[in-house]
């Protein structure tokens, strides 16, 4: 049996055991606005109270799985520190509910999976990326910080200090880099990708799902205050560096297409 919900930014396909949620903001490269933050957050609170679902797959419709947070449009949204943290606390929301569901998730990552964008796919439990690929925690570009977690999910998978590296130097990363330092699960020829993705979806569906599924929800719920607790601290930094004279010039050099030139100030 096969449903579809087709909402405005967040499509879902359920068949079998299996849902599709798909970014579906193609003309911005999947770039995360206000609205799609929120309707992200309902399908996948939906999902979690479903015992029919047992796997969850994420994709970006059109060129790419997502370029990360609407910078224009979050610059002219939010405006005060009451509109940003709200729209924090929906990131917040987000992802924890992603990373705390009760099925097994992936991410099938294929063009650009940069910023938030790239926080939300680490915040799953396998990700797949083409080998050409192009990956980036690049807040760095206009003096922010990661925030969706980012900072405890690149953690876990690669380690403090380069986490801090990747983090501080924000360069864009091939599919096959990201695997050989560990920051994604696997990565695949372009010309085999939704061929391979379908592979890893059909093994699972042959594993005890269900006990897998208690194993997630026992490490999820050890990390949970964890998560919590960057989640918070990245909120309340965020908003900090968003005050900084490098911010305001990383923004304006992002408007004008050149490089930045920043003061540390």
């Amino acid at each position: 049996m096969e449903t579809k919900e087709k909402n405005e930014t967040v499509l879902l396909q359920i068949k079998d055991s299996v849902a599709l949620v798909t970014l579906n903001r193609p003309e911005t490269l999947n770039a995360l606005n206000v609205d799609m933050l929120k309707e992200f957050v309902l399908v996948l609170k939906d999902l979690s109270v479903r015992e029919d679902v047992k796997i969850v797959v994420l994709k970006g419709e059109g060129r790419a799985f997502s370029s990360g947070g609407d910078i224009k449009g979050m610059l002219a949204e939010l405006t005060s520190k009451e509109q940003f943290s709200s729209v924090m606390d929906t990131i917040s929301e987000l992802v924890m509910t992603l990373y705390t569901i009760p099925a097994v998730t992936i991410s099938a990552i294929h063009g650009a999976a940069a910023g938030l964008g790239l926080s939300l796919a680490l915040a799953t439990d396998y990700v797949l990326c083409e080998e050409n690929s192009k990956l980036a925690m690049n807040f760095i570009g206009i003096a922010l910080i990661p925030d969706g977690g980012g900072h405890f999910l690149m953690e876990r998978r690669v380690g403090e200090v380069k986490a801090k590296q990747i983090i501080w130097e924000g360069k864009v990363m091939s599919g096959v880099e990201a695997v050989s330092i560990g920051l994604v699960d696997q990565s695949i020829p372009k010309e085999n990708f939704e061929e391979k993705v379908q592979e890893v979806i059909e093994a699972y569906k042959r594993k005890p799902l269900q006990a897998m599924i208690e194993t997630k929800k026992i490490l999820a719920e050890l990390s949970r205050p964890t998560l919590l607790k960057a989640l918070e601290l990245e909120k309340q930094a965020q908003w900090k560096m968003r005050q900084t004279k490098d911010h305001k010039e990383g923004i304006q050099a992002f408007i004008e297409k050149r490089p930045p030139r920043f003061i540390g100030e």
